[in-house]
């Protein structure tokens, strides 16, 4: 792993909960010095633990023990606080509003031994490696459906996306939610977290219709699938 840069930023405060989540973001600005001075800003009020620029370089902007102010009004697995029980890493990257684009190699390269450290250090589980979308999917649409979050997969490092051995429960939308917001999702407004589901296990076709793919890959998630025992809801 490359030499980590301490870049501090004046915005975080103390931790009110144990870490037990990484949620992952796009910065979403036209450049890494754009990002990087917004988010070391007193005044935007807004910060992560680290930042990974597309050449690879990793930032560190708030110390693990603190809390910084990335999550926003966000939920997950019933936790309201995501800031408190959360590192947050952002990725440089324009977003859909600037120009969306894959993620590099160097950058991608960069967050593996990141991420894997910091599961190391507090048991973060994989059902607990989320995208910004998961955790306020009426409001975030980062890292996106361009994230390779099979590569993460493959190293444990994130949930597999179902595909083998799919069965439709045929659950009704109003059962599709709820089973939804078992797995970890506020359903609150329902199409927006039917497509954060999308966006990050069915990122072909991100509609927000409630589908018999889109069941099918919920249940496995919540059964375990072909993978078995080890992918099941708790990752």
């Amino acid at each position: 792993m490359s030499e980590i840069i301490d870049c501090p930023s004046p915005n975080f405060d103390e931790r009110k909960s144990p870490i037990t989540i990484i949620v992952l973001h796009y910065t979403g600005m036209t450049d890494a010095a754009s990002a990087i001075q917004r988010l070391t800003d007193a005044e935007a009020k807004v910060s992560s633990h680290y930042l990974i620029a597309e050449d690879g370089q990793v930032l560190r902007l708030v110390d693990e023990g603190k809390r910084a102010w990335h999550a926003g009004k966000s939920r997950w697995r019933g936790i309201d606080d995501v800031n408190s029980a959360s590192i947050g890493i952002e990725l440089v990257n324009p977003g859909h509003e600037f120009g969306y684009r894959p993620f590099p190699e160097a950058q991608m390269a960069a967050l593996l031994p990141l991420m894997s450290g910091i599961v190391g250090r507090y048991g973060v589980t994989r059902g607990n490696i989320v995208g910004h979308s998961d955790i306020a999917p009426a409001r975030k649409e980062d890292p996106g459906e361009l994230f390779d979050w099979e590569r993460l997969a493959k190293v444990r490092l994130a949930l597999p996306r179902p595909a083998k051995y799919l069965t439709d429960p045929h659950w009704t939308d109003g059962g599709f939610l709820l089973a939804l917001e078992r797995f970890g999702y506020d359903v609150l407004d329902g199409p927006a977290a039917v497509r954060a589901f999308q966006r990050r296990f069915r990122p072909k076709t991100i509609d927000g219709v409630v589908d018999g793919e889109t069941r099918a890959i919920l249940l496995s998630l919540l059964t375990g699938g072909d993978k078995g025992a080890e992918a099941r809801l708790q990752g």
